[in-house]
């Protein structure tokens, strides 16, 4: 059983992880893309017509490639999560019914229009299938956040009994405490990579010396957009959520941020620590005292509960991983302003398109606002461990009893081997559109 569970968890840990490097691209791209079209709008400048259209192909690739490795996920909830599925299925079916019938159809029809329909709309129509698509895919986004949210944090429901979870206020799933800080962390997070994505195309283009006017609206665009959304992925959406931690999970806050014995006079954060699950502390640590109270409660020497306050049933299955997957989303956020800050800066100065070093590192970085949506998702949802359903529902619940974990690995080394091609078309194609460039089709 154990085999069996660690396999049908490790599956769709790999295919959501494959799964979620587009639409976290997406969410935040369409939203730029509304930004150029309604600047072109107001200035008629073609530049920035050229610039939504060249971003929209991309928006297209990306949008292809999360249908593509979204599909499959759909389908585990039938083959490897199928006791989860019958047994929730009155609840979640909803939300993600809704963004299936909504929100994919609304995206995808307007995203069509928008790449073929320009010179049969007029620019006003153009506009506003983008913005369609751009509501669309964040339509989609608050339905499948509405599904995680009832998972987090459970509301609305009765359960039946034969152990059926049923609707009892259809409304209660999208008031939710949990759902509007995930969404609106999730939604920032989100332009954070857009905006890397953009700012490191137009940083590559000025240091190849190549669509250079372009390049200069690109990395201003991004920069731009990237602090104002790395920012905001901190604060408030961030702190946000880890109020609503503390409040319905603080054993997972004790976790997340390495507290294993309560301290009576506030509790520290902790910059750099390893835990330690022999010992149950955390070697090597450099900490702040009385931070983390401040930061939680604005109280210095507010109480939180460590671990030592939880029976072992209660916390996370994986601490380690959980504290590692926190700390990293943390670190590299912490890096992603300071690193838009010092563009805004030399912006601000009229040198930001000189500085090879900084323009270099913005390009390298485009890797991490990826790295640090997975790890953030990681951490929603290693903190509900051991559950799928959050203090209702056990993971080990869930799973199909007649699904044989050598049917799960082979099915997985499957996708391990397909991904692997898809996302090498997926750099291929998204590397050809990048070289071509925004310029207009000569006629």
């Amino acid at each position: 059983m154990e085999d069996m569970l660690f396999y049908d968890r490790l599956q769709f840990a790999f295919t959501i992880t494959f799964h979620y490097i587009f639409p976290q691209l997406t969410m935040g791209l369409s939203l730029m893309i509304v930004y150029f079209k309604w600047i072109y709008l107001r200035t008629k400048t073609e530049k920035y017509n050229n610039a939504a259209k060249f971003f929209m192909k991309i928006f297209a690739i990306n949008f292809t490639m999360g249908v593509v490795t979204g599909i499959p996920m759909e389908f585990q909830f039938g083959t490897n999560w199928a006791k989860f599925s019958e047994l929730t299925g009155g609840i979640i079916g909803q939300t993600l019914a809704m963004e299936g019938l909504f929100s994919f159809f609304l995206e995808s029809s307007f995203l069509a229009l928008f790449i073929f329909g320009e010179k049969l709309m007029g620019q006003k129509l153009h506009f506003l299938t983008g913005f369609l698509v751009f509501l669309g895919s964040w339509a989609s986004g608050y339905f499948i956040l509405a599904t995680n949210a009832w998972m987090q944090h459970p509301v609305g429901y009765e359960i039946l009994d034969n152990g059926k979870f049923v609707l009892e206020n259809f409304s209660a799933l999208f008031t939710n405490p949990w759902l509007l800080p995930a969404f609106l962390h999730n939604q920032m997070a989100s332009i954070v990579t857009s905006a890397f994505v953009v700012a490191s195309i137009g940083a590559f283009y000025i240091l190849r010396n190549k669509h250079s006017e372009y390049g200069k609206l690109f990395l201003k665009t991004g920069v731009i957009f990237g602090l104002i959304s790395s920012v905001l992925v901190a604060f408030p959406t961030g702190d946000w959520n880890a109020k609503n931690v503390v409040k319905y999970q603080p054993a997972t806050f004790a976790a997340m941020e390495g507290i294993f014995e309560t301290e009576d006079a506030g509790a520290e954060i902790v910059l750099i620590g390893q835990p330690n699950m022999v010992d149950k502390k955390l070697d090597n640590k450099i900490a702040v005292p009385n931070i983390l109270s401040f930061l939680t409660y604005q109280e210095w020497d507010r109480q939180i509960a460590g671990m030592d306050q939880f029976k072992k049933e209660e916390l996370p299955d994986n601490i380690p991983a959980l504290y590692y997957s926190y700390h990293i989303m943390v670190g590299l956020g912490t890096i992603f302003i300071s690193v838009m800050l010092l563009a805004i800066f030399f912006l601000w100065r009229k040198k930001l398109y000189t500085i090879k070093p900084l323009l270099w590192i913005i390009m390298f970085l485009v890797p991490f606002p990826y790295i640090a949506n997975i790890t953030g998702w990681y951490t929603a949802e290693l903190g509900r461990q051991p559950y799928l359903v959050y203090g209702l529902l056990k993971t080990s619940e869930g799973v199909s009893p007649t699904v044989s974990s050598g049917n799960t690995l082979f099915t997985l080394l499957g996708f391990v081997a397909l991904y692997m091609l898809l996302g090498l078309l997926f750099l291929i194609l998204v590397g050809k559109t990048i070289n071509e460039g925004p310029k207009p089709k000569s006629h």
